[in-house]
């Protein structure tokens, strides 16, 4: 009987852009929009979430 194991995580996932270590972008949607204050103005970006490798969610595509 042979056992086959998918890993199913980000670091595995043909959408994740590895930054940095065992992080990176999730790049499965579009940029999300982040608001933060910032010396009593609120300030606004655009970034991809960040995650961590082993994190996962349901968008899972297989790196080929």
């Amino acid at each position: 009987m042979k056992t086959t194991t998918t890993t199913r995580a980000c670091a595995a996932c043909v959408h994740w852009n590895k930054l940095e270590d065992d992080h990176g972008e999730c790049r499965r949607h579009a940029p999300q929009t982040v608001a933060f204050e910032v010396d009593d103005e609120v300030k606004f970006e655009s970034m991809f979430p960040v995650t961590a490798g082993e994190d996962w969610c349901g968008d899972f595509s297989k790196t080929e």
